[in-house]
């Protein structure tokens, strides 16, 4: 998106060099993502806004496609590769070929609207995913769980907008909870703590109790009685204290907390199957350091 902007393809390097680092890229296994079917974008998106976006690419130049999310030459095989990324990892899921997935992908996507791009978001990877799960598999429980610094605007949108109201039976099939700092982009958010919609904003002074906290009572006993078959994670790591992105300050001891929170649910509902899509992180020592914690928590190593 420009030479100095900070969703570049140095975040995935980062976190590359972290694993490596660790020691856990000769523990988990390592798989190249596909790039998607194309029709299977319309399972959460408009045919035109995914003409739109696949028509416009540029074979040279940028072209803006939406509020801060600029394509070139090489934005639309990334795109179909992140999105195709959280397809394979839930068939290997559902397949039990593995218990969990991390997508350490590029473009992110939870900005992305059923009809619009913003946010650096161009196809919204996790709620395809999930739309795929569920008509897959059958599934009658998916959650996704969204600990970005951002509230996930475009995931609520296709899930209260989309998929619930376009199919009734779809009304309890669906959860989202989402964690952000507010106020801040995408800034029009409103707190909701009914069902479907979990909203649990933070003040800009959060700080690692406060983010428990909520976590505690908004998203665990939500989650609880919902009884997922599959929960789906928007891992963005940009409210780490050493990201300028935001003011929220928290820890990679905090993201194995919440991870650790999360694979205790799937444990228990939905025989460990947890997907998670790289979403946010732009403090690139921090984002590595906070993925390497993130999959500890999800092989419980």
């Amino acid at each position: 998106m420009g030479e100095h902007h900070p969703e570049s393809g140095k975040r995935l390097s980062a976190i590359q060099d972290q694993l490596i680092q660790s020691g856990l890229d000769y523990v988990v296994r390592q798989f190249d993502a596909k790039p998607i079917d194309n029709q299977l974008l319309t399972l959460a998106h408009a045919q035109e806004y995914v003409d739109f976006v696949i028509n416009n690419a540029p074979l040279q130049g940028n072209f803006m496609v939406g509020e801060d999310s600029v394509m070139n030459n090489k934005t639309l095989s990334s795109a179909l590769l992140s999105a195709g990324a959280g397809v394979d990892a839930v068939d290997l899921v559902m397949a039990g070929e593995l218990k969990s997935a991390f997508c350490a992908t590029r473009p992110p996507g939870h900005h992305a609207t059923h009809n619009k791009g913003m946010g650096f978001c161009f196809f919204n990877n996790v709620a395809i995913a999930a739309a795929y799960a569920k008509n897959k598999y059958d599934l009658q429980k998916v959650a996704i769980v969204d600990f970005d610094v951002h509230h996930g605007n475009g995931t609520e949108d296709i899930i209260k907008n989309y998929f619930i109201k376009n199919n009734s039976k779809d009304k309890n099939s669906y959860l989202f909870c989402s964690s952000y700092q507010y106020p801040f982009y995408p800034f029009e958010i409103e707190k909701s703590s009914t069902p479907p919609i979990i909203n649990t904003p933070l003040d800009a002074t959060a700080k690692s109790e406060e983010f428990r906290q909520v976590i505690r009572e908004k998203w665990i006993p939500e989650l609880e009685k919902f009884k997922p078959e599959l929960i789906l994670i928007s891992a963005g790591f940009d409210a780490h204290i050493e990201d300028d992105m935001s003011h929220v300050s928290l820890t990679e001891a905090d993201y194995r907390w919440v991870t650790e929170e999360l694979k205790a649910i799937a444990d228990n509902h939905a025989q460990g199957r947890i997907v998670s899509l790289l979403e946010g992180g732009y403090c690139l020592s921090a984002l590595g350091r906070s993925v390497v914690a993130h999959i500890n928590g999800l092989i419980g190593h």
